[in-house]
């Protein structure tokens, strides 16, 4: 069949199907000269294996992209990352960034509550409320989304190691808006391998960790279908300073350990594997990270289709969320960093991103402001709105260069996958310390790029200025610490003490055995246990990781 007939079929099957179900955003789409600009351009020649390697949108293997129609139906999640100090001021903040043209929130926690300690702890000292939000109990979780209507607001979590515990609060909260579960949407981070890699909030040993997210898998399949249970993250991989392709290798070397734990657990592939997402970083390199993106989406389909024989198409759909990349900011000339930020969102649209967080100027020098968060989303806005790249399907899709790149991230990527393979899987090469030695030998040599002028940031080591201005930066006052703290005391005064042992009994019981961790853990939340109360009781019955030396 002819490229032309192939796309014909494709236009009065899928996309009308499509389009019944969810109309385009216009009746026709146009440059500012008045040229047609169609849904998804092909190449006018024969063009060899075009079905099978790019395809079309919507179709195995997804190369140009989930849905038939993408942006020209609606536009990507607009979410900002957003959490600082206490559940009161970043509802505020919540509500600033939704009235600003926001659809859909992205929670920042505060490092104790994503290490399982409550605000009290002497462990938290210092860290209170300082990166994100300090949640020690459902008291907290009431707060922060105190007057956010959540059956209409899909809500992004980065949370790992107690993932299980703030969903628990979120299913709770919603309750008491009347709101039930199968109705909330959002994503919980819930990916503990790169933890163990790259970035270091875990708690529990992997083997118990894993248990953790195929219980929630199990529990959301029945009870929350609507949410996404995991966001396999190769964010903080390429944080950690991974290149393009070791950010995707490892990231679907995670994703197939959890597609393997989740079966070994007994559940079907595709009673899970729809409701699960990605993560990935966007850099500086446009056309690498556009290539990225595709190559990742055409890995996934093949892997889930031939490695794990899933039938619904869903399941070999790679739907992701994009962040800018926060290690490519710099704190001197911050203002250089709105144009890094636009080349990185760039590339996450015309890689066909679900949703986009678009960092701030001043993050390389403190959480930021709320006139540089309004920026940054108004960057995403621009693009949206006014840069005409939202209006066809996988724009880039035919240029000589980004086919090449595609190709050649997805063979260096399975090159990857099968080094992992042959150590046992990506938990076993985790533990041999594989994935953080060829992350540190990537980073060390980004590095030396930088230092020996290979490689120019400008600002840094090119085009530098002297006694350079300092901006206005956002503080977390001290005070946020012992307001926690005290939140804390008269929460544990006036709730129900034998509710909360016999809540945290039960649980302690189950994860002596195998029951699904999930209904205990949301009737601890329920009792008004906290935070470090619930993972204490995991950490006395599971142990605590301990991290694999790498040199």
């Amino acid at each position: 069949m002819s490229i032309d007939d192939s796309k014909k079929a494709w236009q009065e099957t899928v996309v009308q199907k499509n389009i019944t179900k969810t109309p385009e955003r216009k009746a026709e789409f146009s440059t500012t000269s008045a040229i047609e600009i169609e849904r998804c351009f092909t190449p006018g020649f024969d063009y060899p294996g075009y079905d099978e390697t790019i395809g079309f949108p919507g179709q195995f293997p997804f190369t140009r992209g989930v849905q038939p129609t993408m942006y020209r139906g609606r536009f990507w999640t607009m979410r900002q990352y957003a959490g600082f100090g206490t559940a009161r001021e970043s509802n505020e903040r919540y509500k600033y960034l939704l009235q600003a043209g926001q659809t859909g929130l992205s929670v920042a926690f505060d490092l104790p509550t994503q290490m399982g300690y409550d605000s009290d702890h002497s462990m938290s000292q210092g860290e209170v409320g300082k990166v994100g939000v300090a949640i020690d109990s459902l008291a907290d979780m009431e707060i922060l989304f105190d007057g956010i209507p959540l059956e209409r607001v899909s809500t992004s979590m980065t949370i790992n190691s107690t993932a299980a515990i703030l969903l628990a609060m979120y299913i709770a909260v919603a309750e008491k808006q009347g709101v039930s579960p199968d109705k909330i949407s959002g994503t919980i981070q819930n990916d503990i391998l790169k933890e163990y890699m790259a970035r270091g909030t875990y708690i529990y040993p992997p083997k118990e960790s894993m248990r953790i997210i195929t219980d929630i898998f199990a529990y959301c399949k029945d009870n929350v279908p609507k949410w996404n249970t995991i966001s396999i993250s190769g964010y903080h991989i390429r944080e950690a300073g991974s290149s393009a392709a070791q950010e995707v290798a490892f990231t679907l070397a995670d994703g197939i350990a959890y597609v393997e734990a989740a079966i070994k657990a007994g559940l079907a592939v595709d009673d899970f594997a729809p409701r699960l997402a990605f993560f990935f970083n966007a850099h500086n390199n446009l056309l690498e990270e556009v290539a990225k993106f595709r190559a990742a989406r055409r890995m996934w389909a093949k892997i889930m289709k031939e490695r794990f024989g899933a039938k619904d198409p869903r399941s070999m759909m790679l739907r992701f969320h994009t962040q800018t990349a926060g290690c490519t900011l710099t704190a001197q000339q911050p203002d250089n960093n709105i144009m890094r930020v636009t080349i990185q969102a760039l590339a996450a649209v015309l890689g066909g991103t679900q949703s986009l967080h678009t960092n701030s100027r001043d993050e390389a020098l403190a959480l930021p402001t709320e006139d540089s968060v309004r920026i940054a989303l108004r960057t995403q806005q621009v693009l949206a709105y006014e840069s005409g790249v939202a209006d066809s399907v996988d724009p880039l899709a035919g240029s000589f260069m980004v086919e090449a790149l595609t190709d050649q991230i997805e063979q260096a990527a399975f090159t990857y996958i099968e080094k992992i393979d042959k150590l046992g899987g990506a938990v076993e090469a985790i533990s041999r310390g594989f994935q953080q030695k060829e992350i540190q030998d990537s980073a060390y040599a980004y590095q030396r790029a930088i230092e020996t002028n290979e490689l120019v940031i400008v600002g840094v080591n090119k085009f530098t200025i002297e006694n350079e201005p300092q901006p206005e930066l956002l503080k977390i006052k001290e005070e946020v610490e012992l307001a926690q703290k005290t939140a804390l005391a008269e929460l544990k005064q006036r709730r129900n003490d034998s509710e909360v042992r016999s809540a945290l009994q039960a649980l302690e019981t189950a994860a002596k055995g195998t029951d699904n961790l999930m209904p205990p853990i949301l009737n601890a939340v329920k009792a008004y246990a906290s935070l470090g109360e619930i993972a204490d009781v995991l950490r006395n019955v599971f142990g605590v990781h301990r991290e694999t030396v790498v040199l």
